[in-house]
């Protein structure tokens, strides 16, 4: 953008600023202690000009919003603290799969794609034998809470326009499977029937639910979740970490498209393959 352009951004936004704040020139030449004439020059629609970094900051001051925002160097139209209070959130959990956070950031991301890195297996996938388990000391949530949650979790992405890819280790099905770390009180029988649902479901909801596998060896993730392109959720254990900034919720998205590449078990086998590891337990 050539100065001139931009010049004739900042009017605009100045402009648009002073309307939202329901003040005139000679309020903000009072609240930025400039001279009236030098606001007059700055709105100006015949020869606009921008302001120096001084009087820019003033300004920016006097409105509350940010100078970026007035350059036309950002859509955050709020001040510094106030954009990093939209742009990143901490949610609390009760350690539930699916608590009202989740549920509300699903239902705004109905139509668009989800991307997830699960903590161990994915939620949805699991069945109410190893949700009881998983849950059965748990203090803050009941095992049939979390039955439950999941339920409606399963509904929101039963809905037609639904589209969920889910990126898991290889090693963490497999270590399941042998019924190991957290799982190695889990019966053979519920971990047998658990990889046998999984396949199934896999199966009859590809192409709208697909799994992929990577190597734990080549890649690591944190478990996180972006709900289209409007949220990104890194889960922290018994809180969430959400960022709304567009930014960052590519920088999610790309980390989770450079965890499908280096898939070694692709989403169209998963199915297969869980069945396979079922087939052994």
């Amino acid at each position: 953008m050539d100065k001139r352009d931009r010049a004739e951004l900042f009017r605009e936004r100045l402009s648009d600023a002073l309307r939202s704040r329901e003040m005139n020139r000679s309020d903000l030449a009072r609240g930025a202690g400039l001279d009236r004439s030098t606001v007059s020059q700055l709105l100006s629609e015949e020869a606009p000009r921008l302001p120096n970094g001084q009087a820019l900051a003033a300004i920016a001051t006097a409105l509350s919003v940010s100078s970026d925002w007035l350059l036309g160097l950002s859509t955050h139209r709020g001040a510094a603290a106030e954009i990093l209070d939209q742009a990143v959130q901490v949610a609390e959990t009760d350690r539930h799969p699916v608590d009202e956070h989740l549920l509300a950031w699903y239902r705004d991301a109905v139509g668009a794609k989800i991307r997830h890195v699960p903590a161990n297996l994915p939620d949805v996938l699991k069945t109410e034998a190893v949700l009881a388990y998983e849950y059965a000391g748990e203090t803050l949530r009941t095992a049939d809470q979390a039955i439950t949650g999941t339920r409606d979790q399963r509904a929101l992405l039963s809905r037609a326009e639904s589209d969920m890819e889910i990126a898991l280790s290889r090693e963490a099905l497999e270590g399941f499977a042998r019924g190991e770390g957290m799982w190695a009180g889990l019966s053979p029988e519920a971990r047998r029937e658990q990889l046998e649902v999984m396949g199934r479901t896999l199966n009859d909801l590809y192409p709208s639910l697909r799994l992929h596998l990577f190597g734990a060896t080549d890649r690591f993730s944190a478990p996180f979740t972006v709900f289209g392109q409007k949220w990104a959720a890194l889960y922290l254990g018994q809180r969430y970490l959400a960022f709304s900034n567009t930014r960052h919720v590519q920088l999610f998205s790309g980390h989770f498209d450079d965890l499908v590449r280096q898939a070694v078990v692709r989403s169209h086998e998963t199915g297969e393959f869980a069945v396979e590891l079922a087939g052994g337990t």
